[in-house]
Formats: C-alpha cells, sequence, structure tokens
C-alpha cells in the first residue's frame, strides 16, 4: 500500500471523532487537512457537496460526519438519523468518485451488526440477523454506507474501505443528558450527583448488558492507518476486544467523578443489545491494536469534560 503525504479532507471535524482524527493529524506531522463547519458546508446539499470537493480536490475522504445519539434521539427522531446520514455520506462519496479521490474511509459502527450476533462479533456477521430496534435507523444508514462503498469498489476499483468503531468516548463527546450515548451521559449524571451530595442515582435499564469502549484517539490512529494500509471490501472492526457490564461502567465512573452514593437501576427502561464485543482479530493482524486503558481514558475525558463544562464550551 502507498505510503504518501495526503491532503485530507475530514468530514465532520468538529465532533468526537472528526476532532481526534484533525489532531492525530496534526500530532504526526505528515499529511494536511482541511474541513468546513455546518454553517460553511450543508452535508445534505448535494450540489454544495460537489462544488467543495472539486473546489479543494483532496487526496484522501475521511467521512467522520453523521448525525448520532443515544436511545432516547433514536427512538424520537427515526427519520433525522435514516434520512440525513444517507444523504451525507451519498453526497461524499459521490463527489469523491467524480473527483476522483483514491483514498476514503467511512466510519460505520458497530451497531450494525445483528442484535443477537455471536460474541465477539466477526465482520461476517453483517445481515445475517434482525438489528437491534432500539437505533434500527441509524444502523441501516451505516449499512448502506457500508454497501455504497463496496459498490464503488465493484464497479469502479474505488480502493475504498469501510471502518467499524465500537462504542467511542473522549474529549469533544456529547455530554446532553438527553441525547448523549451511556458514558458520556454517566460522567455528566455521576458529576452533578457527586456536585449535589445526592444520596442515590437511578440509571436506565438493568445494568447488566456488557460493551466494550474505544477511546476516540486510538480510532483516530487506527482510521489513518487504515486510509493508505487497507486496502478490504470487508468493513474492518475497531476495537478494544475487551468489554464489561453498564454496572461495572458505572462503577468505575462513580469513582472517577467522586461520587459515593447509591446506585439504582430501573428495570422498566429497555437495555438495548445485550453483549456489544468486536473481534478485532483482522486490524490487530494488520498490525494495530488499542493502547489506551478504560480507566486512562475515563480519567481523562473527565477532566476535559470538567474544563470545557466550567468554560462553557460544551456542545
Amino acid at each position: 500500500m502507498q505510503d504518501k503525504p495526503l491532503n485530507i479532507y475530514v468530514a465532520g471535524h468538529k465532533g468526537l471523532v472528526g476532532s481526534a482524527l484533525v489532531r492525530r493529524i496534526e500530532n504526526i506531522g505528515k499529511h494536511t487537512w482541511i474541513g468546513a463547519t455546518r454553517d460553511e458546508l450543508d452535508l445534505c446539499d448535494r450540489n454544495a457537496v460537489f462544488d467543495f470537493i472539486g473546489q479543494h480536490r483532496p487526496d484522501g475522504v475521511i467521512i467522520a460526519a453523521a448525525k448520532v445519539g443515544g436511545i432516547v434521539a433514536n427512538r424520537d427522531y427515526p427519520v433525522e438519523f435514516l434520512s440525513e446520514n444517507v444523504q451525507v455520506q451519498t453526497n461524499l462519496m459521490d463527489a469523491a468518485h467524480k473527483f476522483d479521490v483514491e483514498n476514503l474511509v467511512f466510519l460505520g459502527s458497530s451497531c450494525i451488526y445483528p442484535k443477537f450476533a455471536p460474541q465477539p462479533i466477526n465482520e461476517d456477521s453483517l445481515l445475517t440477523g434482525p438489528l437491534e430496534e432500539t437505533n434500527e435507523a441509524y444502523a441501516i444508514a451505516k449499512i448502506a454506507g457500508v454497501k455504497l462503498v463496496q459498490a464503488y469498489r465493484k464497479e469502479f476499483g474505488r480502493k475504498w474501505t469501510s471502518a467499524m468503531p465500537t462504542n467511542l468516548y473522549g474529549p469533544g463527546d456529547n455530554f446532553d443528558p438527553q441525547s448523549s450515548h451511556v458514558l458520556p451521559a454517566l460522567l455528566r449524571k455521576f458529576h452533578e450527583a457527586s456536585l449535589s451530595g445526592a444520596e442515590s442515582v437511578t440509571l436506565w435499564g438493568s445494568g447488566s448488558p456488557r460493551r466494550e469502549f474505544l477511546h476516540v484517539d486510538d480510532l483516530a490512529k487506527a482510521v489513518l492507518f487504515l486510509l493508505q494500509g487497507y486496502d478490504g471490501a470487508t468493513a474492518i472492526n475497531v476495537g478494544t476486544g475487551v468489554d464489561l457490564e453498564i454496572s461495572e461502567l458505572a462503577g468505575l465512573i462513580a469513582q472517577v467523578t467522586g461520587y459515593d452514593g447509591q446506585i439504582d437501576w430501573d428495570s422498566s427502561k429497555p437495555d438495548g443489545t445485550p453483549q456489544k464485543l468486536l473481534d478485532v482479530g483482522r486490524i490487530n493482524n494488520l498490525g494495530w491494536t488499542s493502547e489506551i486503558t478504560l480507566n486512562q481514558g475515563l480519567r481523562t475525558t473527565y477532566d476535559w469534560f470538567v474544563n470545557a463544562l466550567t468554560a462553557g464550551n460544551l456542545r
């Protein structure tokens, strides 16, 4: 595979993944990058996307832009999660093809796998069973993106690929109580409980589902590795290969935030998929492995959250 310096368009460079990619690109100093905010470029506007790619002519494109959210947001806004994500990824890939972009990585999600896929989940599990209902619209949009990458490979010989990250967290995450994912939501909830001296905290579900968590800075390293180091039609898993119960995660976060009260569980609320652990053998065999432990990542992410909250910079 090639290893030349690239000028990379990072779609979604202000988000959790995109900002980590920008940090990584700037840290290694080999590549350059370009980006556009939502005010500067509406990725649902097909003509605007084609104009942007045509003007800047990047050597690489990383599609990290997506409408994301937790169980509540997916439940309440399925049209937005399906329609907007399909528009964004299709516009970007079609424009990248028209202007002959050689390197492209599409960021999918581990939620595209069947709800009851055998654990750990191998890449070949895709489309072998029904999806988790609580994020079905988002998952279908991401599956469409994976299939479009494969279609461009098959029909036009594009050496593009897709990466399937596990649950992500880190600096720049969404900590909104109503729309965030489980880890940042728990960080904020326990932070507020610790400050208020709350005697108990009630959490959604039973606490028994098992989840795997990858620090977004590890993902950024993996994506840049795959951009020039992997040429395969099969979407490739990116994760740690280690999971834990949500109740265990809650205990770790309580320690990090200094909360010492009681933790209660509201089992009337849905749990989602019972377990989601990725088989990361393929990417490990290529030479990439995660480096940041969950304990390390939780502490640095909490420090970032507190600083951002104090400065009024949370999104």
